[in-house]
C-alpha cells in the first residue's frame, strides 16, 4: 500500500473526486447523534473524516488505514483543518483491528467504508470486522464500485482495466455478503446501484440490543 500511495497521496483527492461517486452522499446519510463515535475503514487522506467532522460538529471521528504514507498525509490534513482533537487516526489492518486497543472504544454508532473494500484482497474478513465494530442500534454504511452492468461494454472494459492498474477489484458479491450478515444479525439492509450500477451503496442497521460479530 505504501508503494502504491507514496506519490499518489499528494494528488489523490484532486483526482479521485471525478470517479469515486457517492462519497458525499454516504457522509450525508451517516447522521450520527451528538457524542456518537464514527469509524472509517480505510480512511486514506482523511478527506471523508474532515467533511464528516464539519457536518457533525459534536460527533467523535476515528479512522484506520494500513498505509503509513496515507496516514502521514491524513494527519497533516487533519491538523490544517484544526480538527486534531476530534479526529483520531491509527495504522491498522482492516481485517484484524482492535478498536479498544486503538481508540479505547469497543463499538461505534456508525462505521463506514468508502471505496476501500475493493482495495482489500480479504474483503470479506474486513467487512465482517467492520460490521462487528458496530454498536447495537448502530449502522454500517458502504459505497464502492459496482459491476457497471447498465453501462456500455467498452466503458466497463476500460474502467476495469484502469482500476486493475491500482489493484482495485469491484466486489460482485458485496450485496450477497451484506445480506448474509443482515440475516444473521436480524439487521435491516438497504442496497442501491446508483449511476447505472457504476457504484454500490448500502446501509446495514443493527437493531438495538443486538450483539454484533467480528470483534
Amino acid at each position: 500500500m505504501d508503494r502504491i500511495y507514496r506519490h499518489q497521496r499528494h494528488i489523490y483527492d484532486a483526482t479521485r473526486k471525478f470517479y469515486l461517486l457517492g462519497r458525499d452522499r454516504l457522509i450525508t446519510g451517516l447522521r450520527p447523534q451528538d457524542s456518537d463515535h464514527v469509524l472509517e475503514i480505510g480512511c486514506g487522506t482523511a478527506r471523508n473524516l474532515i467533511l464528516a467532522a464539519r457536518r457533525y460538529p459534536k460527533a467523535r471521528l476515528h479512522g484506520i488505514d494500513l498505509s503509513a504514507e496515507m496516514l502521514a498525509t491524513a494527519e497533516r490534513a487533519v491538523r490544517r483543518a484544526g480538527l486534531g482533537r476530534r479526529i483520531r487516526l491509527a495504522q491498522a489492518d482492516a481485517t484484524s483491528f482492535d478498536p479498544q486497543a486503538l481508540f479505547g472504544v469497543a463499538r461505534f454508532q456508525r462505521v463506514f467504508a468508502s471505496y476501500s473494500l475493493s482495495m482489500i484482497p480479504p474483503w470479506r474478513e474486513a467487512l465482517a470486522r467492520a460490521i462487528g465494530a458496530v454498536a447495537p442500534g448502530g449502522q454500517f454504511h458502504v459505497v464502492d464500485f459496482g459491476e457497471q452492468s447498465r453501462l456500455p461494454m467498452l466503458f466497463r472494459f476500460a474502467l476495469r482495466r484502469w482500476l486493475a492498474e491500482f489493484h482495485v477489484t469491484p466486489r460482485a458479491e458485496l450485496e450477497t455478503a451484506l445480506n448474509e450478515h443482515a440475516q444473521a444479525l436480524g439487521a435491516t439492509l438497504r442496497c442501491e446501484r446508483p449511476h447505472r450500477d457504476y457504484a454500490r451503496y448500502a446501509v446495514l442497521a443493527l437493531p438495538a440490543g443486538t450483539r454484533s460479530r467480528g470483534t
